[in-house]
């Protein structure tokens, strides 16, 4: 079953899906080496469009997933956050994920926004697991995931990197194994 995230307000931000007229601010946020201080290196241009196009997939399949962060007062993509179907460690998950321009960065917006996304997931996906996945030095990641209260339940590589996983469990996820 396909479950709609429609657009979404929260005090400061509008939720939406991605619209091929975000893709510029999409490249920016993701291709920008400002916005990836704790990863080695930052997507370049062409690969920043592939994964833009494979989000906008993923919506197409699911209904859902990442979505333009839009700030309200200035009516600007300020971020790139949501969640997204995943399998990991042969479990299906939400991954939770949230990147935003460094102007954006220390007001709260990535919280603001995750929560209202977590709201949805327990709404809308409740058997599933949210996970975050994150660089063992993303301090302000880790943060995030620890407001949002998500745990912190294993430390491994992950794309080359030393990396932390958190996890939030739905309230029916144990046991399920539906798609």
């Amino acid at each position: 079953m396909r479950r709609r995230l429609l657009p979404m307000r929260t005090q400061r931000l509008l939720l939406r899906p991605l619209r091929q007229e975000d893709l510029p601010a999409v490249v920016d946020i993701q291709a920008a080496k400002e916005t990836h201080p704790y990863e080695r290196a930052p997507a370049t241009p062409a690969q920043a469009r592939e994964r833009f196009a494979v989000w906008r997939q993923h919506w197409a399949v699911y209904g859902f997933g990442y979505v333009a962060v839009v700030e309200l007062a200035s009516e600007t993509v300020i971020g790139v956050g949501g969640v997204q179907m995943r399998d990991l460690h042969g479990e299906r998950v939400l991954n939770l994920y949230y990147r935003f321009l460094p102007a954006a960065w220390g007001k709260g917006y990535a919280t603001e926004m995750a929560r209202a996304v977590l709201e949805w997931t327990r709404r809308e996906l409740p058997e599933r697991a949210v996970v975050v996945i994150t660089g063992v030095d993303n301090v302000p990641a880790r943060r995030v995931a620890d407001k949002l209260g998500l745990h912190q339940y294993h430390q491994d590589y992950y794309e080359g990197m030393p990396a932390v996983f958190y996890r939030l469990d739905g309230p029916s996820a144990a046991g399920d194994s539906r798609p």
